[in-house]
């Protein structure tokens, strides 16, 4: 009689490994985060504070609040804002396909990490098209985002619907998905995301305002883009389980869009995280306390601070306009008063 395969377990230094990141993580979880959250809430008096779920939550929306803005800077000065639009869209495919696996031949992958494959190779191809097919930026990113998305709704109907139910938390996010393990990688991808941000910083700007002038400077162009492109998969895949995939890319563009009066790039940068930060944490709070969707909420809090911080640019231009000109007005009636003082007789 053959025995059916028995599955193998885990050799003491696997074991060893994932105990190591467990204790890690319920440090971080438990001990730093939940107990700084647990003071929080006793000085606020907001019980949402104390729910284990809601610090996951918050702890999340801070990941992304830091990381949408510190890649999506890069994006918007270059123009390529819905680059974000479009690997969100092949990350919605490879999460199907995630699913699609696991439903037709019981697997059991993660959808995020195919996620995160789908979606690196999709920025990788944008980029290729750019440098090597001759297609302008618009028509690479509408190439990969229609075909990445129609590979993922094939998917989605090839198994009559059974992945949908699955597939509709990424595509709108939800405060309720952010597991324990979901925010270890996430704050995981908070520190790689900024590490590599902060080696790669001035070939990053160079190429960003002067990629001719960083070309004849010997830097490799096509590397640091599709680094850039990589990290963007990142921050997509890690910021989609809050946010949802349809609104997954305004954390790369409101925030910046937000701070762009600031003076000097770095300035700017952290200011859009600030503004990141702000948008994320405001909108899940208000998400829970007005049960409305998290991903939603936190765009329509971004734009507020857009909208707002845009009305009053506009304010204090029209303010230093008019007291420009009542100087110059009050300069040219003196000069007049002089004038017709010394030609009296």
């Amino acid at each position: 009689m053959t025995l059916p395969p028995q599955p193998v377990a885990a050799g003491p230094p696997v074991r060893a490994l994932a105990e190591s990141g467990d204790a890690v993580l319920d440090v971080l979880l438990a001990v730093v985060w939940g107990s700084m959250l647990d003071m929080l809430a006793d000085v606020t008096g907001l019980r949402m504070l104390d729910f284990p779920f809601m610090q996951r939550a918050y702890l999340a929306a801070l990941c992304v609040g830091i990381v949408g803005p510190l890649v999506g800077s890069f994006l918007v000065h270059r123009e390529m804002a819905m680059v974000g639009d479009t690997l969100a869209h092949s990350a919605f495919t490879g999460v199907a396909v995630g699913l699609f696996a696991n439903a037709v031949f019981e697997t059991c992958i993660f959808p995020l990490v195919t996620a995160l494959g789908v979606a690196a190779v999709a920025a990788i191809l944008v980029q290729t098209l750019i440098d090597h097919a001759g297609a302008s930026r618009d028509t690479s990113l509408a190439i990969v985002l229609t075909g990445s998305f129609a590979l993922g709704s094939v998917l989605v109907t090839a198994t009559d619907g059974g992945i949908a139910v699955g597939i509709n938390t990424y595509l709108f996010g939800s405060l309720a998905t952010v597991s324990r393990a979901s925010a270890g990688i996430l704050v995981g991808m908070t520190l790689f995301v900024g590490l590599v941000v902060a080696v790669t910083y001035r070939p990053l700007v160079y190429i960003t305002f002067d990629e001719v002038g960083a070309r004849a400077a010997g830097i490799s162009v096509t590397r640091y883009n599709n680094l850039l492109s990589v990290l963007t998969a990142v921050v997509v895949v890690g910021a989609m389980q809050i946010m949802g995939v349809i609104l997954v890319a305004a954390m790369l563009v409101v925030p910046v869009a937000a701070t762009t009066e600031q003076s000097g790039y770095k300035q700017s940068m952290f200011a859009a995280v600030a503004v990141g930060i702000a948008a994320t944490l405001l909108g899940v709070t208000v998400s829970y306390l007005y049960d409305v969707a998290a991903g939603g909420t936190i765009v329509l809090v971004a734009i507020g601070i857009y909208a707002t911080t845009q009305g009053s640019t506009r304010v204090r231009r029209r303010l230093r306009a008019r007291q420009r000109q009542g100087d110059r007005d009050g300069t040219a009636g003196t000069a007049t008063a002089a004038d017709g003082g010394s030609g009296r007789k």
